[in-house]
């Protein structure tokens, strides 16, 4: 039976509500779901009135609440069967509405996933767009690296470290093909993107290669290099434990042949391999350790001992020093060869000089200067210096002298300095000082450390100390503590020391050159006897002499000695000695006991015209280490006969030298020189032989021709200025310890008992009234005030 209009309405708007509270309880799902962790109580809440509603709409349709006419019987039936078919859905949503766990299950089972959903492929067009740009990236980073290195190398460093990168080339390959898309990025097309993105990695490229090496480009140190260093920085304590510098240099060399290839090519340029391509091991080492350090940035200021307050030669004049022991009119070696030295670097306009000599009271004059020769002021012995040097050189030199105190010591029979000798140079003009004679300065030094106060520092050794000190009592153990104190000074005091000789003791950081010159005087003597003898003219009319210090050490001891022995061989043969000195009275006892043919004379200028008519000079020393007689009789075209010695090593190119080895060699090369004449010298051996080419020697071996020439400047060559930057970017163990032992060497003669207890001069810690008063110092009591009780 159909149903009547009415009832179709009726069911329409029962359906109309239903679905219309169903889109509700959709919606409010769809909210608490979001709001769910803020709202959790006012979800429920919700919840609840829903179902309360809900029964009632239930309660209220059973009971016809719906404003309708009456249904027919026919139609009754039909909707009464279904809400009893609606009713139980609608009980069972209820129950699953309100369960404690209804959250977790509406957001499994319900509708609203669909509104939760996440687009993943615009998350995946992201991560995709990022992996391009890093590609890019790496790309260009790596053709960048492939400008510095072998294709080889760089295909195999990609290979093991970027294996990740190579899946992504050939999506790379297509984005680069694409550029001509007009799909954008960030407001720019992909071809605008990838340069700007080039141009920023050249910035950032430009910003690295600016900061010199990279650290990734650079590899560490291996074990090898670090022992290696760690030997050659510990020479000092296996110089004193008696291993030489050439072990040192082979264990060093042994090291770093194992990784050889790696040194040159790991951390250093083509250009800067080519540059110390001809360099030791060395200079090699130091170039690889300075550019690990660079690449980690690191600069090393300084240590515990450095002094950076230092003379500034920003005016470009630079000044040298030169400090000596002893001073005319004391003719010694010392003395003279300074004078010369002063006079001669004067000559040129690159620096000043100023000359520092001791300083003796009247009391110490007497005892050292010659024929009663004393003076009441400085500026009175100055005067008497200046005119001696103008006679001799020919030219006024343009130098100063300063004095600093001194002591004369009758034990050892030298000049002793008191006090500080260094501050009496001023600070404005300390920049070179030239040692002469280190050890001997600084064996009782207490003052600033000379390097300190001085950027540069030169000794010269003049005198073989050991072999004089192994003549005295217990003079092998003496010998022995002086060898190494020596070694210790020099190291702490000097940048670079210079030994006439080979007969001098090996310190540290020294080469062997011959730096003095003979006075010009002598060479015009020489020449003045090759032109007597050009015109027929009888040059030599006398026999053999020997001029010397009488002391036994300066060879009169050998002289005796090899006379005595071959006094038959050499009957006839007479000897004239010319010497002062200390063992005068012994040495003509004992030749007069042996009836030895030797004729005594006061000494005397080697230069005077009594001595021009001897053909011979005899010089049997081997306690010298360079003997200035030796030179001048060969200047002025004597013969020289003499030992086979390291310090004759020098004059055995000259034709007239003469060495024997054995006695009775000495008496062939004495009977070859008497019956024969001399050879002039030539102009090569005359100029071998003087200043100006003893001052070039000099300026060479001592390095004063690169710093005086500014090597800091760009002209200079870039090998120099490697091995000059070099030492700023490292630590060095070598001068801490020097400085150690200078600081060490301070505070043991800083005490009065320990100077006297190894022999120092009495009062030479400080200078004395007496000499405050001769150089218008300071009273000492007022220059080193002592404080308390």
């Amino acid at each position: 039976m159909a149903a009547s209009p009415a009832s179709t309405v009726t069911a329409e708007k029962a359906l109309s509500f239903i679905t219309k509270g169903w889109r509700e309880v959709k919606d409010s799902a769809d909210a608490d779901l979001q709001l769910m962790k803020d709202r959790a109580k006012s979800f429920k809440t919700l919840a609840s009135s829903f179902d309360r509603e809900f029964e009632n709409f239930l309660t209220s349709a059973s009971r016809s609440t719906f404003a309708v006419p009456a249904i027919s019987a026919t139609s009754a039936p039909a909707e009464i069967d279904f809400v009893k078919r609606l009713q139980p859905k609608f009980t069972e949503f209820r129950r699953a509405y309100s369960s404690p766990d209804f959250s977790r299950r509406v957001l499994e089972k319900w509708s609203p996933r669909a509104k939760l959903r996440i687009d993943l492929s615009a998350i995946k067009n992201a991560i995709v767009s990022e992996v391009e740009e890093f590609e890019e990236r790496e790309r260009f980073l790596r053709g960048v690296r492939e400008r510095f290195k072998t294709e080889r190398e760089n295909e195999e460093g990609f290979s093991k470290d970027w294996e990740p990168i190579k899946a992504f080339k050939l999506r790379l390959r297509e984005f680069e093909q694409k550029n001509s898309s007009s799909e954008l990025f960030g407001g720019f097309s992909k071809s605008e993107f990838v340069d700007k993105l080039k141009n920023n990695l050249k910035l950032i490229l430009k910003e690295t290669n600016e900061g010199n090496v990279r650290a990734d480009e650079v590899p560490p140190l291996d074990f090898p290099e670090l022992l290696a260093h760690l030997v050659r920085q510990s020479e000092p304590f296996l110089d004193q434990l008696g291993v030489s510098r050439g072990i040192s240099d082979k264990i060093v060399e042994s090291l770093c042949s194992k990784s050889k290839s790696h040194l040159r090519l790991s951390s250093l340029s083509s250009e800067e391999a080519s540059i110390i391509e001809s360099d030791n091991i060395n200079d090699e080492l130091d170039m690889r350790i300075a550019s690990v350090l660079q690449s980690t940035g690191h600069c090393y200021e300084g240590g515990l001992w450095t002094d950076s307050t230092k003379h500034d030669v920003s005016d470009g004049k630079r000044h040298v020093a030169i400090v000596t022991t002893a001073s005319l009119p004391w003719m010694t070696g010392t003395a003279v060869n300074p004078l010369f030295r002063a006079a001669y670097l004067s000559k040129s306009a690159m620096q000043n000089v100023t000359l520092l000599v001791p300083w003796l009271c009247r009391a110490d004059q007497e005892l050292v200067y010659p024929n009663n020769l004393t003076f009441g002021s400085p500026e009175e012995q100055e005067l008497y210096i200046r005119r001696w040097l103008e006679e001799r050189v020919g030219f006024k030199a343009d130098f100063k002298i300063s004095f600093y105190p001194g002591k004369f010591s009758k034990e050892r029979r030298s000049i002793m300095p008191s006090g500080d000798t260094s501050q009496f140079i001023s600070s404005k003009d300390a920049d070179i000082a030239i040692l002469e004679e280190p050890e001997h300065l600084n064996w009782y030094y207490h003052g600033k450390r000379w390097t300190d106060k001085f950027n540069h520092v030169v000794g010269i050794v003049h005198t073989n100390y050991l072999e004089y000190i192994k003549r005295e009592k217990n003079g092998a153990l003496q010998a022995f503590f002086v060898k190494h104190v020596n070694n210790l000074l020099t190291r702490a005091y000097c940048n670079k020391v210079l030994r006439l000789s080979g007969a001098t003791q090996d310190l540290p950081r020294s080469e062997i050159c011959n730096v003095h010159g003979v006075n010009p005087q002598f060479l015009k003597i020489g020449e003045k006897v090759a032109a007597e003898r050009e015109c027929g003219q009888k040059t030599f009319s006398k026999g053999a002499y020997f001029l010397g210090k009488m002391v036994w050490a300066k060879g009169y001891r050998e002289l005796i000695d090899l006379l005595a022995k071959h006094k038959t061989e050499l009957d006839g043969f007479k000897v004239d000695v010319f010497g002062n000195g200390e063992d005068a009275h012994e040495v003509q006892s004992t030749a007069k006991r042996l009836d030895l043919n030797l004729q005594f004379m006061k000494g005397r200028d080697h230069a005077d015209d009594s001595l021009h008519g001897y053909k011979v000079f005899i010089n049997p020393s081997v306690s010298d280490v360079l003997c200035t007689a030796t030179a001048e009789a060969l200047a002025m075209g004597k013969f020289v006969v003499c030992a086979e010695h390291p310090s004759n090593e020098f004059f055995k190119s000259f034709p007239n030298c003469l060495t024997y080895k054995t006695p009775e060699d000495f008496v062939a090369k004495i009977r070859e020189a008497m019956v024969n004449e001399p050879r002039p010298l030539t102009p090569e051996q005359q100029y071998h032989l003087s200043w100006e080419a003893a001052t070039q020697r000099f300026m060479e071996y001592s390095d004063l021709d690169k710093i005086l020439t500014n090597t800091d400047s760009d002209s200079q060559p870039k090998k120099y200025n490697k091995k000059m930057s070099k030492s700023v970017s490292m630590p060095n163990i070598s001068d801490m310890v020097d400085g150690g032992m200078a600081f060490t060497h301070y505070v043991l003669t800083g005490n009065s008992f320990l100077r006297l207890c190894t022999g120092a001069t009495p009062g030479t810690l400080e200078y004395d009234h007496q000499h405050s008063k001769d150089l218008h110092l300071l009273p000492p009591q007022v220059a080193h005030p002592v404080y308390g009780w």
